[in-house]
């Protein structure tokens, strides 16, 4: 298979859609590098089901995004232990409401931090590697980037700017380097949070699909894009069930 050996890093990969991701390209043979803040139990967690069930042995790093020299710390830190990368995935982020009017410097410094500058940094460190191994970078970050959700104008601003990002290091990297986006619907309920747009059922019927998504749905396309998808880069591919045509 293309991605047996492979090797790949995953920010904020201990949990969610994270864990999903590493769970998918653990079985289809990658070796991991798996980046956590502060969910270490459930990172070790993670870590011992991917060595049972898949004979892998993962690498795990903990590492605060907001840290300005925590991004050259997790690739120098993948390639000290397995002599190099073929994958970047930019999957940590932070949904958090701030209302307008409320908002605070704070409050949109964290959602850059994490959202834009954290995956760019992340990216130009992994550049060099990524070259020598023609690899790619794969960006998570939501249908909210285009629909923009009310009284969440940070996290839906800055996740605009990650689609930005991504066309802009496409750019960048090309033609050794693709970098590619996956925008998610609703594949996993926020916890402890209600849907600020609507009960759950009313967005299931907003859904063209009539039906919550998987976060394997997203882990199918980050390992399409990672590994598939040759002629691709640039692009945001939209995972949703039909959401945005709502």
């Amino acid at each position: 298979m293309k991605a047996t050996g492979k090797v790949v890093l995953i920010t904020g990969a201990a949990r969610r859609v994270g864990a999903a991701i590493a769970r998918h390209l653990a079985a289809e043979g990658c070796q991991l590098a798996l980046h956590y803040k502060r969910s270490a139990a459930e990172a070790e967690a993670l870590a011992q089901e991917l060595r049972a069930r898949h004979g892998a042995d993962p690498l795990l790093i903990a590492g605060d995004l907001a840290d300005p020299e925590t991004p050259a710390h997790l690739i120098d830190a993948a390639i000290g232990h397995f002599a190099r990368l073929d994958g970047l995935v930019n999957n940590a982020s932070l949904y958090a409401p701030a209302p307008f009017g409320e908002i605070t410097p704070g409050d949109w410094a964290v959602m850059e931090t994490v959202h834009l500058r954290a995956p760019l940094f992340l990216t130009q460190a992994a550049a060099p590697h990524l070259r020598k191994s023609g690899g790619a970078v794969v960006n998570i970050g939501d249908i909210h980037a285009e629909i923009p959700l009310r009284g969440y104008l940070p996290y839906s601003v800055t996740k605009a700017g990650l689609l930005a990002l991504t066309r802009a290091l496409a750019k960048e990297l090309g033609p050794e380097i693709r970098v590619n986006s996956v925008s998610p619907g609703v594949v996993l309920w926020a916890e402890d949070k209600d849907p600020p747009d609507g009960d759950q059922q009313g967005l299931i019927e907003r859904n063209a699909l009539k039906r919550v998504g998987n976060p394997q749905d997203i882990a199918d396309a980050v390992r399409y894009l990672l590994f598939d998808a040759p002629y691709v880069t640039g692009h945001n591919l939209v995972v949703d069930g039909g959401r945005m045509l709502y």
